[in-house]
């Protein structure tokens, strides 16, 4: 399969004459219990121009006439297309620097992704790959969002693997005329965009085109068939939705017209894994309304080892270290995942999962709870561990913390 020109710049939209940082919010998916979050951005956006308005926070979806709402998110899609909220940025890279909240700074290149090079399905050998599990039930909404939509404004970031920071070096020389800096709202830190377009941006996509070289693959891999390109970060399920879009679009095409249809690239951010700014935080599993004892012996007979990966068992106040036998953190992952949802099942339990360990901690020592602690997964072993062993199981690993997550900010027209 192809692996080259996957990425490439785009017609960019951006406001012109808003106040950035009302016009900027976080995805959409974050601060999903916190719905004092969602309504202090709402206050704070009510009568300016805002992707707060293009879009709808999944603190929301129990409490909303999601049908209405999109409606109304595409009726001011419409408006702002037609009233010049919006400047053109042709056929452009944005380069973006964000520095997160606590002052370490995360670089990345907005474009478009192929979507004919990507595919979520398991054992997928397409060069642009899910990294978790796709979750089949949770695309019809997003799909139903997206075939309706005007525009997209993506949350979405998959990673290159350049050890040496090629790309990225490059983007930030050949960057260009700023696009915007501001402070991003609610403590997210800041933001700086700047445009690359022309010669520099085809540099870009020479130095992206070359980590998907045979030999370049070989060396850091040992193969080069079935070898990852572009790898998911977050906002995998949207890229999903995208991709079962243009599907049903493209059967509707000519072959010429299928080449540059908008329909068939998504909007995304690339991030070289490799940056700083990149962190991998594990998620963890607390099994609740269950008999901790009983789960804890359960787990020592069925789930845990004399060796292998390190994991904690928190129940009934006490703490203890355990073996998870597997061939890699993902399959660690994924016997401690599957382990958690048998034994909810059989004993009427809910399993809930857990981002810090604090948190996890605190949960486990509840009466009628525990949690296993994950181990944290280096980021360089992503690429390596998808190729060799599969996907991740849904909720795996995060990427940062909430406040870190991609801002919307970029938007292009999908029709």
């Amino acid at each position: 399969m192809q692996r080259k020109k996957l990425f490439r710049p785009a017609e960019i939209l951006l406001p012109r004459n808003c106040d950035m940082s009302l016009w900027s919010t976080v995805a959409c998916d974050q601060f999903s219990s916190d719905r004092g979050y969602w309504d202090a951005v709402a206050a704070k956006t009510a009568n300016v121009p805002s992707t707060m308005h293009l879009m709808l926070p999944e603190a929301y979806l129990q409490s909303v006439d999601q049908q209405a709402q999109g409606e109304k998110i595409n009726s001011t899609m419409a408006e702002y297309l037609s009233t010049g909220v919006f400047a053109l940025l042709e056929s452009s890279y944005v380069f973006v620097k964000r520095t997160l909240p606590d002052g370490t700074v995360r670089r990345g290149l907005v474009g478009v992704l192929d979507l004919e090079g990507y595919d979520y399905s398991e054992g997928s050998q397409t060069p642009i790959r899910a990294t978790e599990h796709t979750v089949e039930s949770r695309l019809p909404p997003r799909v139903a969002i997206r075939k309706q939509a005007l525009l997209e404004m993506p949350h979405i970031m998959v990673f290159i693997d350049d050890p040496s920071d090629s790309v990225m070096t490059c983007a930030e020389q050949s960057a260009g005329a700023e696009l915007y800096d501001f402070e991003l709202m609610c403590g997210g830190g800041h933001i700086r965009g700047a445009q690359i377009s022309g010669g520099n941006a085809g540099t870009v996509t020479q130095l992206l085109d070359h980590l998907a070289d045979d030999a370049v693959l070989q060396e850091k891999y040992g193969r080069c068939e079935g070898a990852i390109v572009y790898a998911m970060g977050d906002g995998n399920h949207s890229l999903a939705a995208a991709k079962k879009c243009w599907e049903e679009i493209r059967e509707t095409l000519s072959p010429a017209d299928r080449e540059n249809h908008p329909a068939r690239f998504a909007l995304v951010e690339l991030v070289n894994i490799h940056d700083p700014g990149v962190t991998f935080h594990p998620i963890h599993r607390t099994v609740f309304h269950i008999d901790p004892e009983a789960f804890a012996a359960h787990a020592r007979t069925e789930l845990f080892s004399p060796d292998g990966t390190a994991v904690k068992i928190v129940f009934g106040g006490k703490e203890e270290t355990a073996f998870v036998q597997a061939a890699s953190i993902g399959q660690v992952i994924e016997r401690v995942d599957r382990f958690c949802q048998e034994y909810a099942k059989a004993h009427d339990g809910e399993v809930d999962y857990i981002h810090g360990d604090a948190e996890a901690v605190s949960y486990g020592t509840q009466p009628d709870a525990a949690s296993i602690l994950l181990p944290g997964m280096e980021k360089g072993e992503l690429f390596t561990s998808v190729m060799n062993t599969g996907v991740f199981c849904k909720k795996s690993f995060s990427i940062g913390e909430a406040a870190e997550k991609r801002y919307y900010l970029e938007c292009r027209k999908i029709k």
